[in-house]
């Protein structure tokens, strides 16, 4: 019954988080409003692009990046990554900084894209990005 469950809510494109690793954390020692900036800083530095922020809940989220795969515009396949980055005051001079990576595999026929997330273990991006972050302070 449980397979059927699973299978059913597969074919209607509902889609359980992927498993694997828990989002890492970091708290620096800075006030949440200088955290922002040099988080945004990195971010690009890094080559990300910012797809979505809201500076009032501390929530950032990039446009995914390819992995691996191919682009033809009309048709694509592979895996993509993003990044969700949550910034927390930790009193008034303190912010913790959480990034998530989500990995998913990517099909796109005809401009609709069909996204599947997949399990990742690896969080050398996530440990990266806060590394960067520090050494910019």
């Amino acid at each position: 019954m449980r397979a059927l469950a699973i299978l059913l809510a597969l074919s209607l494109g509902v889609a359980a988080p992927a498993g694997g690793a828990d989002p890492v954390v970091r708290t620096f020692n800075a006030p949440v409003d200088r955290m922002w900036t040099v988080t945004e800083s990195v971010l690009q530095h890094l080559g990300w692009k910012i797809d979505n922020a809201d500076r009032a809940i501390g929530f950032i989220s990039t446009e995914s990046r390819m992995l691996d795969g191919e682009d033809y515009g009309v048709y694509a396949r592979g895996t993509r990554h993003r990044l969700r980055l949550q910034l927390k005051a930790d009193g008034a001079t303190k912010t913790s900084v959480t990034v998530e990576r989500i990995v998913f595999k990517r099909e796109r026929i005809m401009w609709v894209d069909r996204d599947e997330p997949l399990a990742i273990g690896d969080q050398s991006e996530e440990k990266k990005t806060l590394d960067t972050i520090g050494k910019a302070l």
